[in-house]
């Protein structure tokens, strides 16, 4: 089965990408604390700590995302309720990522993203179905009435 590996590689892509979103946000209000300049009259210590808490917020997300993933490939079974939501909307954030990538950054960072888009929606879908079971009757369900009678059978004489 290919459902379990992908859940890990999931998993570990995405606690590998919020320690990645936390550090690059962090060194980005560090730089910006630092630099001690304005960008059109914005305080920066203001935009050092609003990079600092996005770069926390989005890496707890992502590393939720992950958490996700992780008990998906744990317990083998379907993300449901809040989990499965968490990675649908992962998958719409890497999307809208990964279009904005093409555009600022270039090809190689669009393809990181597709890629886990990809992994996300393969995730999503491996555990789409139910399986099913093979001792169960392939007939059709019982829906609660009765058969019909059929009609008593004559006597035998002795």
């Amino acid at each position: 089965m290919v459902r379990r590996p992908v859940a890990w590689i999931v998993a570990l892509v995405l606690f590998a990408e919020a320690l990645g979103v936390l550090a690059v946000n962090w060194f980005l209000g560090v730089v910006v604390d630092r630099q001690d300049m304005s960008l059109a009259g914005l305080d920066p210590d203001m935009m050092s700590v609003s990079s600092k808490i996005g770069g926390v917020v989005f890496g707890l997300y992502f590393a939720l995302c992950g958490l996700v993933s992780l008990l998906v490939a744990l317990r083998d079974r379907a993300p449901a309720g809040l989990g499965r939501v968490l990675l649908i909307s992962a998958a719409v954030v890497h999307a809208l990522l990964g279009a904005f990538a093409w555009g600022l950054i270039g090809w190689t960072a669009f393809l990181f993203m597709v890629v886990v888009l990809a992994l996300i929606v393969l995730l999503l879908m491996t555990y789409d179905r139910r399986p099913e079971k093979p001792d169960e009757p392939a007939g059709p369900v019982d829906s609660g009435t009765p058969p019909p009678l059929s009609p008593p059978a004559a006597p035998t004489a002795p």
